[in-house]
């Protein structure tokens, strides 16, 4: 699946093409200096994560019907917490460790050990495991984090970040 974000200055556009010759398109408000669905890349493919947010966008579902499907299975927010359904456990660890690294991107970089026990707090709070997550992948994470900052935010309105998403391909 092939995957191209485009930098907007309120909303970034996503547009999204399947393997089988599907797509889809969306916007989305920014949420920081980086485009989250970035980051959800970033996080899913080091955990190699089926069932995440580009798991579930690559097996067919709209990137609005991703939001639809967490709301009805349970996603843990402040006003709903509950156990969530098996499908989107994925969904919402890959959720909780995005923030983690979207905060981590705002400031001096935290040590590996600080970020995971943050991940580790959102997850409880969210009612879900914390995935496997080595000081090594944690620095690989940030470091792609790191270097999409460095290209985003003083890249201009149409810049774009584009990438691949084969190993989730049906």
């Amino acid at each position: 699946m092939d995957v191209v974000i485009v930098k907007d200055e309120r909303f970034d556009r996503i547009t999204i093409r399947r393997a089988d010759g599907t797509g889809a398109q969306t916007r989305f408000p920014k949420k920081g200096p980086l485009p989250h669905d970035a980051i959800h890349f970033f996080v899913e493919d080091a955990l190699a994560l089926t069932s995440g947010f580009w798991g579930m966008i690559a097996a067919g579902l709209h990137p609005e019907e991703v939001q639809a499907l967490a709301k009805q299975g349970g996603h843990a927010s402040a006003s709903r917490a509950c156990v969530p359904t098996a499908n989107i456990v994925e969904l919402i660890q890959a959720e909780r460790l995005v923030e983690c690294f979207e905060a981590n991107s705002w400031g001096a970089p935290s040590t590996p050990e600080t970020v995971r026990d943050v991940a580790r707090a959102a997850c409880a709070a969210s009612l879900v495991p914390l995935p496997e997550l080595p000081d090594g992948m944690i620095e690989a994470i940030a470091a792609r984090v790191a270097a999409l900052h460095q290209e985003w935010v003083p890249a201009p309105v149409g810049h774009s970040f584009a990438f691949c998403w084969p190993a989730h391909d049906g």
